[in-house]
């Protein structure tokens, strides 16, 4: 029972830690809005940075997403509904999920060693002797950064899946192209596209945020900076999926 509540603790402890961080860091990003340059080259370092391994992704989970709907729906002759079930499968859900799990795994893991090395170095303590606010000019650019450039990601995603849902589904397995397109226009609505909007902007928050948080408070040797990254990955993961389901109750409901 000791070792029970020592784990609650230290689990209310942390989100509580979070929770004030989050607070001081959304109080100085209206300030950091006045420094534009730092938040788009952190869109630019989170984002661009990570196109290659996004469109790579997209364009191989939009292949097999067509390959076993293909199998599925052929089963039941409706065929030339697969642009419909790849469009739904890829706006709702491998979209935002797949490109947030990419996303810790990348640009977040390169905000929390980023950070964690100024950290380690006393870069962010001369700083605070220097009377220049860290959270203004290094946490908030790169948290705005993040939460921005995360849904043009899952937006590039979703092209690139389509693009190669369409390749596999009409060139190799002879699906006709105007039905793939046309039931697709005809089944997707805007709430199919909010809902894919809202998860990557929910995802984009808490993959930003742990990787910031977790980067600011590391422990300053190189042990810590490694073992903040690993926490930054498998905190991510664990939450991305936890909101996913959430969030997707929440749109079902």
């Amino acid at each position: 029972m000791s070792d029970r509540g020592g784990y609650i603790t230290e689990g209310v402890r942390r989100f509580g830690a979070v929770a004030i961080f989050l607070v001081r860091m959304l109080i100085q990003c209206v300030p950091a809005l006045g420094r534009p340059g730092l938040i788009v080259l952190q869109i630019y370092n989170a984002g661009a940075r990570s196109l290659i391994i996004i469109m790579m992704s997209g364009f191989l989970v939009g292949a097999v997403l067509a390959l076993e709907g293909y199998t599925l729906l052929a089963r039941f002759g409706s065929s030339e509904a697969l642009g419909t079930a790849a469009a739904l499968g890829l706006l709702r859900e491998l979209g935002p999920v797949v490109t947030a799990l990419l996303f810790a795994g990348r640009a977040g893991t390169a905000l929390t060693s980023e950070i964690g090395l100024m950290r380690a170095t006393d870069q962010l303590t001369a700083m605070e002797i220097m009377a220049v606010n860290p959270l203004r000019y290094v946490a908030a650019p790169r948290f705005m950064g993040g939460v921005i450039a995360m849904p043009l990601l899952a937006g590039v995603f979703n092209l690139i899946g389509l693009f190669g849902a369409q390749l596999v589904g009409v060139w190799q397995m002879g699906v006709d192209k105007g039905s793939f397109w046309s039931q697709m226009q005809d089944a997707v609505d805007f709430r199919d596209v909010w809902e894919g909007i809202a998860k990557s902007l929910a995802f984009g928050f808490t993959c930003s945020l742990i990787a910031v948080h977790e980067g600011y408070n590391t422990e300053p040797t190189a042990a810590g900076v490694g073992l903040a990254t690993t926490r930054t990955v498998v905190a991510s993961s664990v939450l991305i999926l936890l909101l996913d389901y959430i969030l997707t109750a929440a749109f079902q409901s």
